[in-house]
């Protein structure tokens, strides 16, 4: 008899179903409480700070911020979507490479692109300086592009989130049948009329799935924005916490962004609707590409070249160039605790996350219910939140814990403790779980999905409870999606910088916060080493995923 045959019946389940099972509940609520708060907050009276904001600038936050967000998706998906379809579809020089390079700014922060692009670009820059000496211009006789703008934060933040698109796109191609693109080509199409006809409409969602990513870390981003001076929701909640020291403002911004978000996970399921995109058999040749030649072949290298150079290769190699000027000043004593602290905190993070993630996902494996599916659902919906908000969200319910306690202690025993919670390690890794859980329970079902059922009812033949059949059996098993979850979140959690400026212990810097203060400072070139750190650290999943597709 199998694990799910167990937990069917109701009356067997409520006593077979052990208590690591049935705190996935509480498991899911406590990841679910920052969000919680931030809506609490949000309907208690306005205050003066958020009467201001909403008769002086909440329209620009709100305009800046759909703007933005249509740039990036229009950019990003077209991208992704060309890349996807030519590498997949056509066959010329340099297509195995890249297959893999176009993987590459996915290790690139999107903050740390765009402050070398500003240095590239700005009026100081070497760019205009190289210009304006080779011709004896001076500054106003010529037409330069201003990168400091809506249009240049939105390429940046395009260049380096297409991936996701991307490697969802080129999954659907892939597992299109060969025969409806031949069909096509046989009824006088081009290759990219069949494009568009029929391979692009049959990778709708796996184009929508990706565009909704792609959104969804532009609506989170503020180290971008911020040094471009764009006004979005991101910055406007850093200026009511910090600038104007009101929580409430703060909380009310945050959730007039998760009321966005949560429009656009519910537009991007409608959207849908009730119409399926699957083949009507598996049993059809794999997709041969087309050979091409001449400018075609060029056009087509260019294409795909065109978003690496711009995301990975010049601002990689700005960052390089800065480094081997200046580099950061402090000597390997004083610069080694920004690296400690981000290694740490990483560490951390990524082991918990993948515990718990774990957890919830044998859980819902063994004893599959609706509350199992719930609780699985709503521990990864931080993912789909802004880090500013699920920082907001921290720091409300664990500041009102930190007051009650002292409060009490004072008036029982004349003590007082302190803050134990806010504005600690803690609360810091608790922000990157509630962010980042969703990464790695996604990566943990993945794997889970690919071991037989028979598995475990073997085990349980051969005489193994469930937690044992998991441990000899399925854990084995699915070593490299813990691994591969793990990875994720260890990077996810080094680039992290709205939550960790927010939520950070006093004087407790990362690699993040200092890459933010040198080149708020426009010290991008002191900035730069460790930047290249963060990005040699993005580099390894990168790799990860390259050998996977390289696999299949």
């Amino acid at each position: 008899m199998s694990a799910t045959s167990l937990a069917s019946s109701p009356a067997t389940s409520a006593r077979r179903v052990p208590l690591w099972a049935r705190l996935t509940l509480g498991v899911a609520t406590l990841i679910m409480l920052p969000i919680a708060a931030v809506l609490a907050a949000a309907i208690a009276p306005a205050g003066e700070v958020w009467l201001h904001i909403w008769r002086t600038s909440l329209a620009e936050l709100l305009g800046t911020t759909a703007a933005l967000a249509l740039l990036v998706a229009l950019m990003a998906g077209s991208a992704g979507a060309v890349t996807a379809w030519l590498v997949t579809a056509c066959e010329f020089r340099g297509r195995a490479f890249l297959q893999v390079a176009l993987l590459l700014p996915l290790a690139m922060p999107a903050y740390v692109s765009g402050y070398a692009w500003t240095w590239l670009m700005d009026v100081a820059g070497p760019l205009q300086s190289n210009l304006r000496g080779a011709t004896g211009w001076r500054y106003g006789d010529y037409w330069f592009p201003e990168m400091r703008s809506l249009h240049g934060a939105a390429l940046v933040l395009a260049m380096v989130l297409y991936p996701y698109v991307y490697l969802l796109c080129r999954s659907a191609f892939l597992a299109q049948s060969t025969c409806l693109v031949e069909v096509s080509r046989t009824l006088g199409h081009s290759l990219s009329r069949c494009f568009w006809r029929v391979a692009l409409p049959l990778a709708r969602p796996a184009l929508v799935a990706g565009l909704a990513l792609v959104l969804m870390e532009t609506l989170a981003d503020f180290g971008t924005v911020q040094h471009f001076g764009l006004r979005t929701f991101t910055t406007g909640i850093y200026e009511a916490w910090f600038g104007m020291a009101d929580r409430g403002a703060a909380s009310q911004l945050a959730a007039a962004l998760l009321f966005c978000v949560a429009l656009l996970l519910a537009l991007e399921q409608a959207s849908r609707g009730g119409r399926r995109f699957h083949p009507m058999t598996t049993r059809h040749a794999p997709f041969r590409p087309v050979q091409l030649r001449g400018a075609k072949a060029a056009l087509a290298v260019l294409a795909c070249a065109l978003p690496l150079l711009l995301g990975f290769v010049v601002p990689g190699s700005a960052l390089f160039a800065l480094m081997i000027e200046a580099g950061d000043p402090l000597s390997p004593s004083r610069f080694l605790p920004f690296l400690t602290h981000s290694l740490t905190l990483a560490a951390i993070t990524a082991a918990l996350a993948v515990l718990l993630a774990a957890w919830l996902a044998w859980a819902a494996r063994l004893y599959p219910s609706a509350t199992a599916r719930w609780a699985n659902r709503a521990a990864g919906l931080g993912y789909a939140i802004p880090g500013s908000v699920i920082a907001v969200g921290t720091l409300v319910p664990f500041g009102l814990f930190d007051n009650a306690l002292d409060s009490w202690l004072r008036a029982s025993f004349g003590v007082s403790s302190g803050l134990l919670l806010s504005g600690t390690i803690a609360a810091l890794v608790f922000a990157y779980l509630v962010r980042f859980l969703g990464v790695a329970l996604s990566s943990v079902e993945s794997g889970l999905a690919r071991l037989k059922p028979s598995f475990q009812s073997a085990a349980r033949s051969l005489g193994c409870g469930p937690g044992e059949a998991v441990w000899r059996v399925e854990l084995p098993l699915s070593r490299g999606a813990l691994l591969t979850a793990a990875i994720l979140v260890f990077v996810d959690t080094m680039k992290e910088l709205p939550a960790t400026l927010i939520v950070r212990p006093f004087d407790f810097d990362t690699l993040a916060v200092r890459v933010y203060n040198l080149a708020s400072d426009e010290r991008l070139a002191e900035a730069s080493t460790s930047a290249l750190l963060i990005v040699l650290a993005g580099l390894l999943p990168v790799y990860a995923l390259t050998r996977a597709m390289k696999r299949s």
